[in-house]
C-alpha cells in the first residue's frame, strides 16, 4: 500500500493520491486499506515512517563502507530508483503541502550532514559535499525523467567530485604506497 502511495505521490502528486486511488493502485479495498491506514494522515505518517527507515539503513552503510562515508555517500548520490529513491521523491512531492513531509526532508539533511561532519571534521566542507551530492541526485534524477535513463552524472564525473573532495580535505590520495585516501571517519 505504501508503495502504491509513494507511485501515486511521484507520478501524480498529492492530489492524485486520494485513498481511493490509493486503494484502486495496492489492488485492494478502500477498506482494506482503511484497515492499515485509518486516515490520509496515517497514510502520510507510514510514509514518513519508511523514509526514516530508510535513511537509517543509508547512514548505516555510510559508516561501514570500506570507502569511506563520504566517497559512499557521493556515489551513492545519483538517482538510481531504489526504494530510497523513490520514497525522497514522494516525500519531496508531498513536502510541497505538509510540514511533516518537509521537517522529515529536513531532518534527512541534517543527519547525512552530521555524518559527513563527523567523517571530514569541518562544517564548510561538509556542506560543500552535501551540495556536491544534492547536485548529482539532481542532475541524474532530472535527466532520467526526461527519459534518458543513461543520462547524468556518470561515474567518471563521480570520479572527479571524489577527487576534489579529496585535495579540499588533505586526503589525495594515489600515493606512493597506493592508497586512494577513503576519507574515512575521524578517530579523533
Amino acid at each position: 500500500m505504501l508503495d502504491a502511495y509513494t507511485d501515486l505521490l511521484e507520478r501524480r502528486g498529492e492530489r492524485a493520491a486520494t485513498l481511493d486511488a490509493v486503494a484502486r493502485a495496492a489492488g485492494v479495498s478502500k477498506g482494506g486499506l482503511l484497515y492499515h491506514f485509518a486516515t490520509k494522515h496515517a497514510l502520510e505518517a507510514g510514509l514518513l515512517a519508511r523514509l526514516d527507515t530508510l535513511v537509517t539503513a543509508d547512514l548505516a552503510a555510510m559508516r561501514t563502507a570500506p570507502e569511506g562515508p563520504v566517497e559512499h555517500f557521493l556515489r551513492s548520490s545519483a538517482s538510481d530508483d531504489t526504494p530510497f529513491d523513490r520514497t525522497l521523491r514522494a516525500v519531496a512531492r508531498l513536502s510541497q503541502s505538509s510540514d511533516a513531509a518537509r521537517q522529515a526532508l529536513a531532518d534527512v539533511n541534517t543527519r547525512w550532514l552530521a555524518q559527513i561532519r563527523d567523517a571530514v571534521g569541518d562544517d564548510d566542507l561538509a556542506r560543500t559535499i552535501l551540495l556536491i551530492s544534492d547536485g548529482i541526485y539532481y542532475g541524474s534524477a532530472l535527466l532520467r525523467e526526461q527519459g534518458d535513463p543513461t543520462a547524468g552524472p556518470g561515474a567518471r564525473e563521480i570520479d572527479a567530485a571524489v577527487r576534489v573532495i579529496r585535495r579540499l580535505a588533505g586526503n589525495e590520495g594515489d600515493g606512493a604506497d597506493g592508497s586512494r585516501g577513503s576519507l574515512a571517519a575521524r578517530a579523533d
